[in-house]
């Protein structure tokens, strides 16, 4: 499945949601059966570990749709870049989506820059350049964090050699999104 294709169908999972209109595909024996040869995931997801904003849900899909790797306000560390290179280099993933969401407690923290104990300081840490760049916009200056926080994750991520590489010769896209608590709906950016 090529990016645009991976698009659409994360788009239409998500409107399936937002409706309540869901197509419970890939959650059968059947599924579990042919998932027990390997995986192939259409999608990676990188977002928030936000209870409230679970990728297989929002998207309606199934086992082994989605590669979903997730860390508090989707800070970006060396193992959350191996396992997203893992999902392009070896599963073939061709779409990676930074989902960020409204009313993101990282995103808060680091906004109200107030010291954290332990390594919570090392997540508010990595989210202070989006605070820094939402603090020179007019507006909210914690939604343009949120929006600034999936955009310095996307940077991030397209500064890895291999997913540079498969962005050039493979197709691959990094697209960002926002997810709406209230609502349901992913706005991609």
């Amino acid at each position: 499945m090529n990016a645009d294709q991976a698009l659409k169908k994360l788009f239409y999972g998500n409107m399936r949601f937002v409706t309540e209109r869901y197509a419970y595909v890939n959650t059968d024996h059947d599924r579990r059966r042919e998932l027990a040869e390997g995986q192939y995931p259409f999608a990676v997801i990188f977002g928030c570990s936000d209870s409230r904003v679970p990728p297989e849900i929002i998207f309606d899909q199934g086992l082994g749709d989605l590669f979903v790797v997730r860390t508090a306000g989707q800070a970006v560390d060396n193992v959350t870049l191996g396992s997203i290179e893992y999902a392009v280099e070896y599963l073939g993933v061709r779409l990676i989506v930074v989902l960020g969401h409204q009313d993101c407690g990282a995103v808060k923290a680091a906004v109200a820059g107030e010291p954290q104990p332990g390594q919570i300081a090392a997540v508010v840490q990595a989210i202070l350049p989006a605070v820094q760049l939402a603090e020179t916009q007019c507006g909210d200056i914690t939604s343009n964090a949120i929006i600034e926080n999936v955009c310095l994750a996307i940077h991030k991520l397209a500064a890895s050699p291999i997913l540079r590489r498969a962005i050039v010769t493979e197709g691959l896209q990094i697209h960002g999104a926002i997810y709406c608590i209230k609502n349901g709906k992913v706005l991609f950016l």
